[in-house]
C-alpha cells in the first residue's frame, strides 16, 4: 500500500524543511520526499493543505503500561518491585499492558514510540523497553534488542528503604551500594570471559549479576535517575568509574552545572514540569532549564512528561518552554532524533528520511502550539488516527 500525505509543510527535522511537500510511504517505510513528487497510480492521497508534518514524536522517558491508569486501583501498579534495592533482572516487558488507558490519548496527540522504564524507588531498577504504540500484545508493541538499565539516585531509594531502616538510608549508601553491585558484576563478567578457554573458571551462576553483565561491557546503556545536581555529579562519577554507556534521566537541577555536562557530552532527558513539588530536589525545577542546556552545544537534550497520559500535553509544555528560550528547532528534535538517539534507534525513528519507518504525524499549526490539533497519525505505515 502507498500512501502519499501532500501539501502539507514537512519538517524532515534532520533535513530540509519544506514549505509544501509529499511524504510518500510503501510497506510501512517512508518511501520519498519532495516538492515534484509523481504520486503512483492507486496511492491513498492524504490532503494535508495548511497543516505541519513531522515525524512520529517519541517520549523517552515515560511509565506507560507498567504504570497502568488509574495507578490508584490496586493491581496496576506495576513498575517498582520494592522487594530489595537491587533489581537487575526485573523486566519492564513482563509487565507491559497493551490496553493501558493512557496508549490512546497520547497516540492521538501525535507521538508514535514511547520507552517505557520501571520506576526510581530502587537503586537498579530493572530494564525498561521501547514500544510502538500499536498492537494488541506486548510482543507486538515491543522494538526488540532496546532494553536499558534503569539506576536512580536521590529521594526515591533512600525513602523506600530509609523507611524500613535498612540499606540505603542516605545518599551515600544509594552510591555504595551502586559501587559494590557494579563491582560483583565486573568480577562476574570477567569470569565468564575466562571460562570461554577455561570453563573451570565459571563462576556460580547468579541471575542479577547476569542482567548487569552487557552494563558493565558497555553493551547496554544506563538511565540514571538524577534531579539534584550533586545526585547528577555522583551518577556521573560512577558512570566513569565503571566506563557506562549512560544517559541523565530528568537532570531538574541541570543548568546549575552546565559546564560540566556540557564538557562530558552529556545525553540528559528533562522533564516533568507539570507534577507539583512533592520532594525537596525538585524544588529548584524551571522551565527555563530545558533552553539554558540547549545552548550548550555537546549536550544532548530530550524532553518528557514522565508518567504516563501527560505525554499528551508534552507539545503543549513544550510550548512553555519555547516561551522560555528554547528554540523550536532543539524543542522538535527533543521529542524526535535526539529521543531515537537516546533509544538508540536513530536509524530507524526520529526523522523523516527515506528508508525509515513510516511514523509520522500531521498537525493542523505549530506542534507546540495548544491551539493546534493532531490530525493524522501513521505508525509503520499504518493509519491509526486521521481527522483531515
Amino acid at each position: 500500500m502507498i500512501t502519499a500525505i501532500t501539501g502539507g509543510k514537512v519538517i524532515t527535522v534532520t533535513g530540509q524543511t519544506y514549505k509544501k511537500a509529499t511524504v510518500l510511504t510503501e510497506d510501512g517505510k517512508i518511501k520519498a520526499i519532495g516538492t515534484d513528487l509523481a504520486i503512483p497510480e492507486g496511492a491513498q492521497v492524504i490532503d494535508a493543505s495548511e497543516c505541519w508534518v513531522t515525524p512520529g514524536l517519541i517520549d523517552c522517558h515515560t511509565h506507560i503500561c507498567n504504570f497502568n491508569e488509574p495507578g490508584t486501583l490496586p493491581g496496576m501498579y506495576d513498575g517498582n518491585e520494592m522487594s530489595g534495592p537491587i533489581q537487575a533482572q526485573v523486566r519492564a516487558m513482563d509487565a507491559v499492558y497493551p490496553d493501558d488507558y493512557a496508549i490512546v490519548p497520547v497516540r492521538e496527540a501525535g507521538f508514535t514510540t514511547i520507552y517505557s522504564t520501571p520506576g526510581s524507588g530502587n537503586v537498579i531498577g530493572g530494564t525498561g523497553i521501547s514500544l510502538k504504540l500499536r498492537g494488541h500484545t506486548p510482543q507486538e508493541m515491543a522494538i526488540k534488542g532496546s532494553e536499558q538499565m534503569k539506576f536512580a539516585f536521590g529521594e526515591n531509594p533512600k525513602r523506600n528503604y530509609g523507611n524500613r531502616k535498612q540499606m540505603p538510608m542516605t545518599r551515600m549508601g544509594i552510591a555504595a551500594i551502586l559501587r559494590e553491585t557494579l563491582y560483583n558484576a565486573k568480577i562476574y563478567s570477567d569470569a565468564l570471559l575466562a571460562a570461554k578457554d577455561d570453563p573451570s573458571k565459571a563462576p556460580k551462576p547468579d541471575f542479577k549479576l547476569d542482567a548487569l553483565v552487557p552494563v558493565v561491557r558497555g553493551q547496554m546503556r544506563c538511565r540514571m535517575h538524577a534531579h539534584r545536581s550533586d545526585d547528577i555529579l555522583t551518577a556521573i562519577s560512577i558512570a566513569e568509574e565503571y566506563n557506562l554507556d549512560y544517559v541523565i534521566e530528568h537532570c531538574t537541577e541541570g543548568f546549575k552545572i552546565k559546564d560540566v555536562l556540557n564538557e562530558k557530552h552529556v545525553k540528559c532527558v528533562v522533564g516533568p514540569h507539570l507534577t507539583s513539588p512533592s520532594k525537596l530536589e525538585i524544588h529548584n525545577r524551571t522551565m527555563d532549564n530545558p533552553g539554558i542546556l540547549s545552548k550548550e552545544e555537546n549536550i544532548t537534550l530530550c524532553l518528557t512528561a514522565d508518567t504516563g497520559s501527560q505525554t499528551s500535553v508534552l507539545p503543549m509544555t513544550i510550548g512553555f518552554f519555547i516561551r522560555r528560550g528554547l528554540s523550536f528547532e532543539d524543542a522538535i528534535k527533543g521529542v524526535t532524533i535526539n529521543a531515537a538517539k537516546v533509544l538508540q534507534l536513530d536509524d530507524r525513528i526520529g526523522s523523516l528520511e527515506a528508508g525509515k519507518d513510516a511514523d509520522i504525524a500531521v498537525f493542523d499549526g505549530n506542534p507546540f502550539d495548544s491551539m493546534s490539533l493532531c490530525r493524522l497519525v501513521m505508525i509503520d505505515g499504518e493509519i491509526y488516527k486521521n481527522t483531515l
